[in-house]
Formats: C-alpha cells, structure tokens, sequence
C-alpha cells in the first residue's frame, strides 16, 4: 500500500506544470500556443522572459528530486520502489493529469531524478547536456546525447540494478518524446537555444 502511495503522489506531483504556472505568474501566453507548444523551459525562454524560463527549469528539476528524495528518505534500502517513483514523476511530467496528459519532454525533470538517485550520475548527464549545448546551442540535440550516456554512466558507476533500469526507461522515453525534434535536427531545422519563434 505504501508503494502505491509513493507511486501515485510521485505521478502527481509530477503532474505539476511549471511552465504553465510561470507563465501564469509572469502574464505570458500559454507555452502550448507558441514555439514548439511544448510546456516547459526551453519553450518558454522562447517568450524573452530568462527569469520565467529559469524559474520553470527549476520547478521542473526540483519535483523529480523531491519525489526521489523522499522514497529514498522513507524507504532507503528499496531500491525497486525508489526506482518506480523516479519513473512516475518522470511520466507524470510527459502525460500530466492536469494538462490532458499532454505534457513537456521531460530533460530538466530527468536532471532532477538523476541528481537525487546519485549525484554524480546527475553531474556526469548535466555536464554532457552542457558541453552539447555549448558547442551547437542546440537544447534537443543536448538532451538526447545526454539521455543516450545516462544508461551508460549508470552502469560505469556501478548502481543499483534497479536505477540502472530506471534510467534505461527515462532515456528511452526522453528520446521518444523528442522524435520530431529528431527529424527537425535530420532537416536542418531544429531551433537554436535562446530563438524566438
């Protein structure tokens, strides 16, 4: 019963649309009309307002590290349960109850999963984000370089079986959310970091 519990307040709170809610806060159209009508903070960077995009990054990083975090805090040596509420927040940002199930795709609270499950885990995927996005400024192609390395990491640093399999699914997930950004990058037409549309 407790595991469901973990499960479904992780869905929930994952749920929870920062983007929208900054949006809201800062007077600004709603994320799912303009751009690539995707709520969350690269989306809304495309607004001109770096304090909602910044706000919404973080908002968004903060509820998987929180989920994750009080598993690991109630339930330290279950591993599988930890690893389920790392999943749900993630699916609770892609398909929000809140928002139709139409939601963002999942890279900042991927980050804040990663961060919580093993820090160094979270450091190695951010600095890989990083350097892409430093190079090519472009976030989609940052985000699925990152995903691919995720499993990888997992696994170099020897964590658990059951995070190992989380990440597979998160990375798996990420970049099928970012299918169309695949075949934007494929054209030559993917949106540079910090472009308004």
């Amino acid at each position: 019963m407790l595991t469901l519990a973990f499960v479904v307040g992780a869905y929930l709170l994952g749920s929870v649309s920062f983007a929208v809610l900054m949006s809201k806060a800062f007077a600004l159209p709603d994320p799912r009309t303009y751009g690539s009508q995707n709520p969350g903070a690269t989306n809304v960077l495309r607004s001109g307002k770096k304090s909602a995009a910044a706000l919404t990054l973080l908002g968004d990083a903060a509820k998987g590290t929180v989920a994750v975090l009080l598993a690991q805090h109630y339930a330290p040596e279950n591993h599988l349960l930890i690893a389920a509420v790392a999943v749900a927040v993630f699916l609770g940002h892609l398909f929000p109850i809140f928002l139709r199930f139409k939601g963002g795709k999942g890279v900042a609270t991927a980050l804040g999963v990663l961060l919580a499950l093993n820090l160094w885990l979270g450091l190695a995927c951010l600095a890989t984000w990083l350097l892409v996005a430093l190079v090519f400024r472009l976030s989609s192609l940052s985000a699925l370089l990152a995903a691919l390395a995720t499993p990888l990491y997992a696994y170099l640093f020897g964590l658990p079986n059951e995070y190992l399999q989380a990440s597979v699914i998160l990375s798996l997930l990420l970049i099928w959310r970012h299918k169309s950004n695949i075949q934007n990058l494929l054209a030559g037409k993917e949106s540079r970091i910090g472009a308004k549309k």
